[in-house]
């Protein structure tokens, strides 16, 4: 899930056929406090597409658009979600056919990984600034570039590395001491199958970029190189050495959720969790307030922004631009900060006391982007044939 979220990157700019069956399309009965601002009046409808899963749609629906009606209450915002983007290509493919004949795509506003992929290279997104959308400006310079003059930062996350502070008093802080930290604690690391969630994949990526030149680890960020792949054989000799070591000599869990939860019952010392999946396990008692979290460098974890955009055709842009400012804003990030334990994209000083100190340790601006997409894909494949049951 988690994988696809932060690398999805679609490629392809086929010209297929009407977007299939099986998007649904939901509208939020968020509040319609009657309490007015100076922009109250404004009035009309924004639908928001998007690619991802439940929880997003559900930070939108219960989250973000009550919140906006309570400062806009005639602006309809509506959700429209590809469950797990399993249509993307269809969607751009459709998208890049209404850019061309000027037609409005039957949403305003996309919440996707490929708004900073393909939707951008592709040209099919509306230029945005802070002259469109002034809050911009409370957004570290280096986030709203990787954006690509397209895409509006609005939550982050990344991997983190969490250990047990009862058993681990001196977590490792570079990738080469936790190497060194799981050959010597047989049995407390564990790391879930790339595949199946993108903790496990950002471990896996991390090692095997500590082989890579910077020019390798840049090109597999932007496309498929077979040359620079066939650098990874010495990290994937790296990992399939570590098999006597991890949890349960070489027993992968399945999915980001098992790897916390190994972690909450004590099974384990370490592991690489995801930011917001860890937080929130947190506050839900699943994970004790004894397991706490670092980040490690040389090369760090990965982990990213998500983008919104605005196609190109979309009706109602001042609509849209009100609401991405909301969303922007403190009050818009409190929700973010609230609903999916996303790091606020804006500077922590214009936040909450209680959410800055949540998330203070939290250094948007120098994430390590994944993997592109069909990389991603490779490193998946080539793990399951070269470390599981490796000795």
């Amino acid at each position: 899930m988690r994988i696809k979220r932060m690398l999805s990157a679609v490629a392809g700019t086929l010209a297929i056929a009407m977007f299939t069956a099986g998007c649904g399309v939901t509208s939020s009965t968020g509040s319609t406090a009657s309490s007015t601002t100076s922009d109250s009046s404004a009035s009309g409808t924004v639908t928001v597409f998007i690619s991802g899963d439940t929880n997003v749609q559900d930070l939108w629906d219960k989250g973000i658009i009550p919140a906006f009606n309570k400062k806009y209450p005639k602006i309809t915002v509506k959700t429209q979600i590809d469950l797990h983007g399993e249509h993307d290509q269809q969607t751009v493919a459709k998208l890049a056919t209404s850019t061309k004949s000027g037609d409005d795509p039957g949403y305003q506003l996309v919440d996707a990984g490929w708004v900073t992929g393909q939707a951008a290279q592709a040209n099919l997104l509306t230029k945005v600034s802070s002259s469109n959308i002034s809050n911009l400006t409370d957004v570290p310079s280096a986030t709203v570039k990787a954006g690509l003059g397209v895409g509006v930062p609005y939550r982050a996350s990344s991997v983190l590395l969490a250990y047990d502070s009862t058993k681990v008093s001196k977590p490792p802080k570079t990738l080469k001491a936790l190497l060194k930290w799981i050959v010597k604690n047989p049995g407390q690391f564990a790391y879930n199958s790339p595949a199946s969630g993108g903790s496990g994949g950002a471990f896996v990526s991390t090692v095997l970029d500590s082989y890579l030149t910077t020019k390798q680890q840049k090109v597999l960020r932007l496309e498929k190189n077979a040359a620079a792949e066939a650098a990874w054989k010495k990290g994937f000799a790296k990992l399939a050495s570590l098999n006597p070591y991890v949890y349960q000599k070489g027993v992968y869990p399945n999915g980001n959720t098992q790897v916390l939860t190994l972690l909450g019952q004590g099974s384990i010392e370490m592991a690489p969790v995801w930011s917001d999946q860890f937080i929130t396990a947190q506050k839900s008692g699943t994970i004790p307030s004894t397991v706490k979290y670092t980040q490690i460098s040389d090369p760090s974890f990965t982990g990213s922004a998500s983008y919104l955009g605005v196609p190109k055709t979309a009706s109602n842009k001042k609509l849209v631009y009100k609401l991405l400012n909301f969303v922007l804003s403190a009050a818009g990030q409190k929700v973010v900060a609230s609903e999916v334990s996303g790091y606020p994209v804006i500077s922590l000083d214009k936040m909450d006391k209680s959410v800055a100190a949540e998330f203070k340790d939290a250094n948007i601006s120098s994430l390590r982007a994944g993997y592109y997409s069909e990389v991603a894909s490779d490193m998946n494949d080539q793990w399951d044939q070269l470390v599981p049951g490796q000795q």
